[in-house]
């Protein structure tokens, strides 16, 4: 199954983009056995405004048609890392192709496309900044992957 993580904004270099570079390979090294991956980090930039309406169309069209959409919201579920592994992995059980992770914009994510999400997932009550999110994501993945696997990088 392949991951995509699609996003509002352009992280340019820096220690965010090198993080989610580390955990990226990680997780497409540990994944391909499992049958996750590559994973991929698709940007768009509503340069012509539109606000969060704007922003949600960009998105839409970067997701792939009949993936799974997993909104990244304030609102949505916040989960255990093991959890968040079995849930990417009875998606991949089900035989669906793709997963789209959607991180908004400043403003966060149009409630319009947050209705469509199969899922919406939280990193808790706390608001994080949207580049972030990025890195935490990146690197839950790699640790959902490394559950999957069963490998002691996730300590229970």
């Amino acid at each position: 199954m392949r991951v995509h993580i699609c996003a509002v904004g352009r992280l340019r270099g820096g220690p965010e983009a090198d993080l989610i570079s580390n955990y990226t390979n990680r997780f497409d090294r540990t994944g391909r056995a499992l049958g996750l991956g590559p994973l991929s980090v698709v940007e768009v930039d509503d340069r012509k405004g539109g606000g969060m309406s704007g922003e949600a169309e960009l998105l839409r069209r970067v997701v792939p048609k009949g993936a799974v959409l997993c909104c990244l919201d304030e609102r949505g579920k916040v989960e255990p890392s093991p959890r968040f592994a079995r849930r990417l992995g009875d998606w991949r059980d089900a035989g669906r192709g793709d997963v789209a992770f959607v991180i908004g914009g400043a403003d966060g994510i149009d409630p319009a496309l947050r209705a469509q999400a199969d899922h919406a997932l939280s990193f808790g009550a706390m608001v994080w900044p949207h580049m972030l999110v990025r890195v935490m994501l990146a690197e839950q993945l790699y640790r959902a992957a490394s559950i999957l696997a069963g490998a002691p990088y996730h300590r229970a």
